[in-house]
């Protein structure tokens, strides 16, 4: 009898351990589901954005006019043309993606090589056939999708080509509108745009929340490959 008196406690314990076990289990995937879930909706939300500002995007070679003068004229520009909004923002992430001192560099060097491109665009009034959009959106949108790690010198030379060619474009167009101020306007909201954003990827911690900006990344690319074939059709 002592025996077995001696053994029950050890059988409580088992239990005990085994109803831990069981309620952790359950805890991990119902944590699991949750994380699951909070990215499908991140990532849902992000799709939307892009979609809204995708559509809006026909053929238009004009200049926005805001009727607040030139310098608001360009900001509007950039806000309410996709082929050059996507592009910052998905450059921004990219750089975010890269760390703080890659971000702090593409804040400073976007503005000024788009400015000194638009400066140039419109000295030169350059023309091209070339699908410079729908190249961008495949590159840079690709890039954030596969997280390609390069060092901070690679994205500021990256940062710098997409500047002035984008900037050469605008430069184009701002030529007989707002001109110089609008350029002005552009890079105030180029600065805003990509400090914001690349400081809000560099403060992501979670894996899931870098995996959602991916994700982001890749339906650039994809918007980017529908728009280069729609171009060489």
């Amino acid at each position: 009898m002592n025996k077995y008196k001696a053994r029950i406690p050890t059988f409580e314990t088992h239990s005990n351990v085994n109803k831990l076990e069981s309620l952790s289990t359950t805890l991990f995937w119902n944590f699991s589901l949750i994380r699951n879930f909070n990215l499908f909706r991140v990532s849902n939300f992000v799709f939307n954005v892009l979609l809204f500002l995708f559509v809006p995007s026909y053929a238009n070679a004009h200049l926005v006019t805001t009727g607040m003068g030139p310098v608001y004229d360009g900001i509007g520009h950039l806000l309410l043309t996709p082929e050059d909004l996507v592009p910052v923002l998905t450059l921004a992430l990219y750089a975010g993606m890269r760390g703080a001192v890659a971000g702090r560099r593409t804040m400073f060097l976007l503005p000024t090589a788009w400015f000194i491109g638009g400066i140039a665009g419109a000295a030169w009034d350059i023309t091209t056939t070339l699908p410079i959009p729908a190249i961008s959106f495949l590159i840079l949108g690709g890039l954030v999708a596969a997280d390609f790690c390069v060092s901070a010198s690679a994205v500021a030379g990256l940062v710098i080509a997409v500047g002035f060619v984008h900037g050469i474009l605008n430069g184009a167009v701002l030529q007989d509108g707002a001109g110089t101020l609008g350029l002005v306007g552009i890079m105030t909201m180029l600065f805003v745009i990509v400090t914001l954003t690349s400081a809000f990827v560099v403060s992501l911690k979670k894996a899931w929340a870098r995996i959602a900006v991916r994700v982001a990344g890749s339906w650039v690319a994809s918007i980017g490959l529908l728009m280069f074939g729609w171009a060489m059709r």
